[in-house]
């Protein structure tokens, strides 16, 4: 699995597994999922991070399992 945040785009990609993508769906706005040949999630993008919340930290991430 691999974050990337990418602050000139705005936007967080959390790629899942190594498979190609085979197709691409905005789900929702600024939400956007990618899918390989199997028609499992493979990726996931959120555009225009900002304006999602107002308190981001670009800088610090944390990865929490539970």
């Amino acid at each position: 699995m691999k974050l990337h945040v990418v602050k000139k785009a705005d936007a967080l990609y959390l790629r899942l597994g190594n498979s190609n993508i085979v197709e691409t769906e905005e789900v929702s706005p600024g939400v956007v999922l990618d899918y390989n040949e199997s028609n499992e999630v493979v990726g996931v993008e959120l555009l225009q991070l900002s304006k999602r919340s107002t308190n981001l930290n670009f800088s610090v991430l944390v990865f929490e399992t539970v």
